[in-house]
């Protein structure tokens, strides 16, 4: 049977950019389905992964890629760097656009300054499945779109959204087509096992040489302090390992997209606010994966009920924000003596931002929107809405600019 395409939030930009661009590249974790995607939009597709196909472009590059129908599509780039180089020299030569698609999981060379993708390749970011591709509802508005608007009450209440334990099922379920779409129970459980050991065992070890035992528990540390604010010192002395390893491991999960790290939000309208970064795990089933932890072991654990649902709203905001433009940048917000703190920032042009607030509660009152209204009061115009999403059912107002809505308001579209 033919699996049934799912539409992803970038199919909306890919066409447009690919009119515009002579060269794209598209990058992202492993499996979160950036080859399916890519290849709607090709002529040709090469897989450099496979020996027998990337042999020639191993061989001459430039040859290879002159005999190939454009749009060529050439999955796993980083399997045969030198690629990069004869897609430069053709752009170069020839800037027509819509020739030349590139898919890659490592981030780790794309910012250096000997890059040969520098003005030839025009990236995008495509991030593991969100609940709106799943729900097929990309043709709606996105809710940070609607949030930018300045009314937070248009975000739609849900006829029939999960309660907590359905929302921790989601989040550990994951956006990963392969197990979200198509695996259940200890199928799925088994995949992302799997995965994990790949990212781990595999692919960062072909990449740096680092030690996969080591870097498995500071994956560890990593999970069970995701979505939170902790201390350098904490998970080195969790992970057994010293500050330069932690900083290399660091850099290389980014690299790989399994972990996203959000900067703190720093303003002169806002004095003693602390500068560390918040850490995520980018998909929360690899929590579960990491942690060994089904929906049942997650709800006895109040700390790691919180950091999975925050993870999992934090997925679902760095997938809308990858597409929507201008794109908004994440911040979090922390005082230095913890009394206040905004759980997600998204800065739009003009300094403006959306302040999101995630809530394990049925029933938000406006005291859970008092670290809202504090930024909201500081900021005046430049603050824009504020929501606190939550395991409710209804949307309703908190406060001037400051609404409460459900978690799976962020993909619900009532016409």
């Amino acid at each position: 049977m033919a699996k049934t395409y799912v539409r992803r939030l970038i199919d909306d930009e890919l066409p447009g950019a690919l009119g515009v661009h002579p060269a794209l590249l598209v990058v992202g974790p492993r499996a979160a389905g950036k080859t399916t995607t890519a290849r709607r939009y090709a002529r040709s597709v090469v897989r450099l992964d496979r020996p027998a196909e990337a042999a020639a472009f191993e061989a001459d590059a430039d040859a290879a890629l002159a005999t190939m129908d454009e749009p060529v599509l050439l999955d796993e780039w980083q399997a045969v760097p030198e690629v990069l180089g004869a897609v430069k020299r053709a752009v170069d030569d020839d800037s027509r656009p819509g020739r030349f698609l590139l898919t890659g999981r490592v981030r780790a060379d794309l910012d250096a300054e000997t890059w040969p993708g520098t003005g030839r390749l025009v990236r995008l970011d495509m991030h593991g499945l969100c609940e709106r591709e799943i729900a097929g509802a990309t043709g709606a508005a996105s809710p940070l779109d609607r949030l930018a608007a300045g009314d937070p009450l248009s975000l739609s209440t849900p006829s029939d959204g999960p309660d907590l334990p359905g929302y921790i099922e989601l989040a550990l379920r994951g956006g990963f087509p392969d197990a979200a779409l198509r695996l259940e129970g200890a199928g799925r459980e088994r995949w992302l096992a799997s995965y994990l050991d790949q990212i781990l065992t595999r692919d960062a070890v072909h990449i740096s040489g680092r030690d996969p035992v080591r870097l498995a528990r500071y994956f560890e540390a990593l999970a069970l302090n995701s979505a939170g604010i902790v201390s350098d010192s904490t998970l080195i002395e969790a992970a057994g390992i010293d500050r330069k390893t932690a900083v290399a491991y660091e850099r290389l999960l980014a690299n790989l997209f399994v972990l996203d790290v959000v900067p703190a939000w720093l303003t002169n309208r806002l004095s003693r606010m602390v500068k560390t970064p918040k850490r995520y795990i980018a998909d929360p089933a690899l929590i579960g994966a990491a942690l060994r932890m089904d929906t049942r072991a997650v709800m006895r654990d109040g700390g790691i009920l919180g950091r999975v649902l925050d993870t999992f709203v934090a997925a679902q905001i760095r997938a809308e924000a990858a597409v929507i433009g201008p794109r908004p940048r994440l911040f979090h917000l922390r005082e230095k003596n913890g009394r206040r703190e905004v759980d997600l920032l998204a800065e739009l042009g003009g300094d403006r931002v959306i302040a999101i607030e995630v809530k394990a509660s049925a029933a938000p009152r406006r005291t859970d929107a008092g670290h809202l209204e504090w930024l909201r009061d500081r900021l005046g115009e430049r603050f824009v809405a504020g929501v606190v999403l939550h395991t409710g059912p209804s949307t309703f107002a908190l406060s001037d600019r400051i609404a409460a809505s459900p978690i799976a308001s962020l993909w619900t579209h009532v016409s």
